[in-house]
């Protein structure tokens, strides 16, 4: 797999920050149209794969994986062929794999060798000296991948989101900050990764009004977030609802609107704002993510309107992949252990399927 190496600086909040953004293609003499095939179906599949470090030190690495602390090559290895031969169980098999919690490029280009079934593109995104970022394998082109950091008041998310386009399909694969500091303390974090995304998706609608997108990742967030905090603070994601309107003031700037209506437009907030489909109320039931012996809806697919109508993509379903080997014979997930070598991660894969059509 050739690998590219590029430094984009983008001006997310109030200050710019350096992104290490690096592209992997193998076989990439295949056209758009050999890559892309005749097939009606597009399948994707997001996954925190919980802590996928290479065997090789670069300084930045959780303890554990450190050579130092027995983490190697050969289980690095053994790792790479465990979630082979899982993703490989899936049917059909996803065309395309938002990763998160991977160390580096190598990984993807790794997994994309292991799985042989022609992932030739490929990205990874994250900050520079962070042990963690995130990425995408792809059998269909990826193309115009850009990255954005998330800064606010002084502070960076631990990852940037990545966008990539396939086709008239634009897609953002992310992982936003987690609750670790507090809720509220880390709040404003995830708001403002909402924030730069809506400011995107309002960029891209403005030349290509049809352009269906899809947020994909572990948002660290649950669908029901505002109720879960007691609607004591404004989320990240907020439901089409009332009492969320009213608590907002119903100006959206940085919060994303969910709702359960097909095609997702707003209700219960002013006209224009941007609303998204999410499958957590209306089709999915329990979790991704089993914390505290309860389960929490943090892995998302959310989904624009245009996916239910305009939009040459129409969306089909959404699953979580809650089978042997990524779940127990409970359904929760199997997390994977260092030490034993066994497991996958403490999260389910979200499955999403789209279909041919439309205009």
């Amino acid at each position: 797999m050739k690998q590219q190496t590029f430094w984009v600086v983008v001006l997310a909040s109030a200050l710019t920050v350096s992104i290490l953004l690096t592209a992997g293609c193998a076989g990439c003499a295949a056209t758009v149209e050999e890559a892309a095939g005749d097939s009606n179906l597009l399948t994707m599949m997001t996954w925190n794969v919980h802590n996928l470090f290479d065997g090789e030190d670069n300084g930045y690495e959780y303890d554990e994986f450190l050579q130092s602390s027995g983490w190697n090559a050969e289980k690095y290895r053994g790792r790479i062929n465990s979630l082979t031969d899982a993703i490989k169980r899936i049917e059909p098999q996803p065309d395309i794999l938002m990763l998160q919690e991977i160390e580096s490029l190598k990984i993807l280009e790794d997994l994309s060798r292991s799985l042989d079934s022609g992932y030739s593109w490929s990205h990874f995104a994250g900050n520079p000296g962070s042990a963690i970022g995130l990425g995408i394998i792809s059998r269909r082109p990826l193309l115009d991948a850009k990255i954005h950091s998330i800064t606010i008041d002084g502070d960076t998310a631990p990852r940037p989101v990545l966008e990539a386009r396939i086709q008239n399909l634009v897609i953002f694969v992310c992982h936003w900050k987690s609750k670790i500091g507090g809720d509220e303390a880390t709040e404003s974090t995830r708001r403002a990764c909402a924030r730069v995304i809506l400011r995107r998706v309002k960029e891209l609608w403005e030349n290509e009004s049809d352009l269906g997108i899809v947020i994909a990742g572990d948002l660290n967030q649950n669908h029901d977030e505002f109720y879960r905090q007691n609607a004591s603070m404004i989320c990240a994601l907020l439901p089409d609802d009332i009492y969320c309107a009213q608590a907002s003031g119903g100006m959206q700037k940085d919060f994303i609107v969910i709702s359960k209506s097909i095609p997702p437009v707003p209700i219960n907030f002013p006209e224009k704002t941007i609303t998204f489909y999410s499958p957590w109320i209306k089709e999915l039931e329990k979790g991704s993510y089993f914390y505290k012996n309860n389960w929490e809806t943090i892995d998302h697919f959310l989904l624009s309107p245009q996916l239910f109508g305009s939009s040459s993509w129409k969306y089909e379903k959404t699953k979580i992949i809650n089978i042997a080997p990524f779940a127990n014979p409970s359904g929760i997930p199997a997390p994977y252990s260092s030490r034993t070598g066994l497991g996958m991660s403490d999260h389910l894969p979200l499955m999403l399927f789209l279909t041919a059509g439309g205009q």
